[in-house]
């Protein structure tokens, strides 16, 4: 079978290569893959920035968000070959630590977690792939085209419950929201917002293509001013923050309202330094009870809280997110940014 690989650490290493067919063993599905979502991880990883392949391996199979038919289930498993499923990207570390042991592996305290297509465990970017039946998570079928979605939209499930929780430390009565960036990530949190009822606003610097009208069907309102003119008319209770600029991650902590949370959830690159009054931003954070929290990974709980979030979303703007789908023999191009693009799409069936 075929399957897109890479030598971690190694720039321009990407590459289809035939596989072993997998066999699964006690408590596992096999499964035919159906598409594999490309996300900027996976093109950190491509480009030799990081990356484990599994023990006694060259090569780690690429793809963490995943989805896939069932083809073969153990008896007694609540599967059946047919079942749409998604493959959890996260395993506890085999130590474990506390925050493992209690099933919470997205908060591992000492690192020794692995991560499919990611950390010492090959991906889901195959024709064919195992997963074992506690790490599988079954999709309504109508998802089929689009539930590759349910990874990124487990990070932002996982985001605000984090923000609900943070905020029951006292009276909690969010009625706003702003989210930086329309990226899946951005566009998924915005979704979730509107199914709370909450104004939602999202700011990115684009003007035309996709991410306007996307977020504009959800009831939201689009910003590409400023962060602090947005900010100044919105005054938001929550913000979530999904670019990982730097100077919007700084900008973010002082602009919600008093008693505001901040949940970051871009990913910034080192080495860019940015000057910043941080006595100015501490003043602010103290005086107004503000909470300014890191969210990342999701576990089974979020896997599941996400698959019941997209089975109610509409399904039409579901499929408008997914912008491009890429037949795997042609996987460069989509580990390459266009003008338009959203979210793009790995197809393993040869459909594409």
């Amino acid at each position: 079978m075929r399957a897109l690989t890479v030598v971690p650490g190694e720039r321009d290493s990407l590459a289809v290569v035939q596989a072993p067919e997998p066999e699964p063993g006690p408590g596992e599905l096999l499964v035919d893959g159906l598409a594999v979502g490309v996300c900027g991880t996976d093109k950190e990883i491509a480009g030799g920035e990081y990356g484990v392949a599994p023990e006694g391996s060259s090569r780690l199979v690429l793809g963490h968000e995943s989805l896939g038919r069932v083809a073969r289930a153990p008896q007694g498993s609540g599967f059946e070959p047919g079942d749409l499923v998604v493959g959890v990207v996260r395993r506890p570390d085999p130590v474990p630590c506390g925050a493992c042991a209690h099933g919470e592996f997205d908060m591992c305290r000492n690192g020794k977690y692995t991560e499919r297509g990611i950390k010492g465990i090959d991906g889901f970017a195959s024709e064919r792939w195992l997963v074992e039946c506690d790490y599988a998570v079954k999709l309504d079928p109508a998802l089929a085209g689009t539930g590759v979605l349910l990874e990124p939209t487990t990070v932002v499930a996982k985001a605000w419950e984090q923000i609900d929780k943070v905020g029951s430390r006292a009276w909690f009565d969010p009625r706003s929201v702003l989210i930086t960036g329309a990226g899946p990530i951005g566009l998924l949190a915005a979704m979730i917002g509107a199914q709370r009822g909450l104004d939602v606003h999202v700011l990115d610097r684009v003007t035309d293509g996709p991410k306007p009208g996307l977020v504009a069907e959800l009831g939201a309102t689009y910003h590409h001013e400023g962060m602090a003119e947005v900010a100044s008319e919105v005054e938001p209770d929550v913000v979530i923050e999904a670019t990982g600029a730097g100077a919007l991650v700084i900008d973010a902590m002082t602009i919600t309202g008093p008693y505001g949370i901040v949940c970051l959830t871009g990913v910034s690159s080192p080495g860019r330094p940015l000057r910043f009054d941080a006595g100015e931003v501490n003043r602010e954070v103290v005086l107004e009870n503000d909470a300014i929290i890191g969210s990342v990974n999701a576990n089974l709980n979020h896997y599941r809280m996400a698959a019941g979030t997209l089975a109610k979303a509409d399904a039409d703007w579901l499929a408008r997110l997914i912008t491009r789908k890429v037949p795997l023999t042609e996987f460069a191009s989509a580990f390459t940014a266009g003008d338009d693009d959203v979210k793009v799409v790995l197809d393993l069936t040869g459909e594409a």
